[in-house]
């Protein structure tokens, strides 16, 4: 039997040169068309497979799945099934669209209802958030920002290094990708002002992150060793951690992030399972000085995947502003996992973990327009002529992902945002 990550797999379902989902992705979503209401799906090159009809039409009888568990709102009660069983149901599901697999390609009534067009489906909210945690687990996008507000000889805090920093975000104002922005307010103190004043931020920015989401519901007073963090993560999405650098900058002495992150994040649509990044494992940067015990690790713990931002306005087409990668992150998933619940926090199914700004070692691969234009000191020049340093109203911000090995490219699909005015 071939391996659903094997290069060699092609399926019956045309999926184009460069498409984000061969048979090798096979990612989860949440979708509703004009005649169905909210349900489970997969995607494959340009369809959705509709997992309802899957289900009920016996079609992954022998998986063991409860009754209606696609047929929801939410993939929560699906994910609770655990990693081992998700991945017997994308096992499953590459069956079916293998090349030589008659079951589902020879029947005309099943392709023509549970085969639809994505162009005809509507992408919403994946999962229910209960909590959402947002890390800081890049070196070079901490190093910029403490070089930026603090001082480049100490950019880094004495803790940095010694333990993933995070800090628990607002999980009621994570949106699906697509859903407008709109430009926040608050309290911001210009550098030639005595006293703070009220008005819509100045300074709005995006943050390039990958996030994960948990697929298990631990008891308070657990924590989850390293060795067995990825077990309680199904998957990887896109996360744009929308920010407002100037209501931040007066605001987060000395609790942190508030309302300069909270109005707003951004998550794409489908979930690339962690089974379907296997063979994209990487080595991280090296760990100097060495971690405490409860955060040491063996083998490749980081994901290779290529990421890009785009910026278009109401007057250009997109044009791309960073291109970075993931493998550069300083902390990965399981550490954060693993620091996370090292002192009793316990979990739930369908938590969002964000891995905060991904930023590499060059100018170009910063995640942030508060680093690519250095706080502002230095505009990007767009195609239809005028100038960034950050965010201005109609901006239409594009995130992409992808892995690519030996022909196969695993993709995210993109996360969308416009800014709109305040209101």
């Amino acid at each position: 039997m071939i391996a659903a990550n094997d290069p060699k797999l092609k399926s019956w379902v045309e999926v184009s040169r460069g498409s984000d989902f061969p048979i090798q992705n096979l990612p989860f979503g949440i979708f509703k068309t004009r005649y169905l209401s909210p349900v489970a799906g997969v995607a494959i090159g340009d369809y959705v497979i509709d997992l309802v009809y899957l289900h009920e039409n016996g079609f992954l009888d022998g998986v063991g799945l409860p009754p209606g568990v696609f047929n929801q709102k939410y993939l929560n009660d699906f994910f609770s099934l655990g990693r081992k069983k998700v991945g017997a149901v994308r096992g499953r599901i590459s069956d079916l669209l293998r090349h030589n697999n008659d079951e589902l390609r020879n029947n005309a009534a099943a392709r023509e209802i549970g085969l639809i067009a994505m162009a005809e489906t509507q992408m919403l909210l994946p999962i229910n958030i209960p909590n959402y945690t947002d890390f800081y687990s890049s070196e070079e996008h901490a190093t910029n920002v403490g070089s930026i507000f603090r001082d480049p000889k100490n950019a880094l805090l004495p803790n940095w290094k010694h333990l993933p920093v995070a800090y628990h975000g607002r999980a009621s104002s994570i949106v699906i990708s697509g859903t407008p922005i709109l430009r926040p307010k608050g309290q911001i103190k210009p550098p030639d002002a005595e006293l703070p004043v009220f008005c819509p931020t100045r300074k709005l920015d995006f943050e390039l992150e990958m996030a994960f989401i948990s697929c298990a519901n631990t008891s308070l007073g657990k924590s989850i060793p390293l060795r067995e963090a990825e077990d309680h993560m199904i998957g990887f999405v896109l996360f744009n951690d929308w920010s407002a650098r100037d209501i931040q900058q007066w605001e987060y002495v000395p609790l942190g992030p508030f309302l300069g992150k909270n109005f707003g994040s951004t998550i794409s649509p489908w979930i690339v399972t962690l089974d379907a990044l296997e063979p994209f494992r990487s080595e991280g940067p090296d760990q100097i000085p060495h971690v405490l015990p409860y955060l040491s690790f063996t083998g490749k713990r980081n994901l290779d995947v290529t990421l890009e931002v785009l910026i278009a306005s109401e007057n250009s087409e997109p044009t791309t502003v960073c291109r970075t990668n993931s493998k550069y992150l300083y902390w990965n998933a399981a550490q954060q996992l693993a620091h996370h619940t090292v002192n009793g926090c316990n979990i739930q199914v369908g938590d969002v973990y964000a891995s905060g700004t991904i930023s590499g070692p060059s100018p170009g691969s910063y995640g942030s327009l508060l680093e690519l234009s250095w706080n502002g000191q230095r505009p990007l020049h767009m195609p239809d002529g005028t100038e960034r340093t950050f965010l201005e109203d109609g901006d239409t911000v594009i995130m992409r992902g992808h892995a690519e090995k030996d022909g196969v490219r695993i993709g995210f699909g993109e996360c969308i945002g416009k800014i709109l005015p305040a209101t």
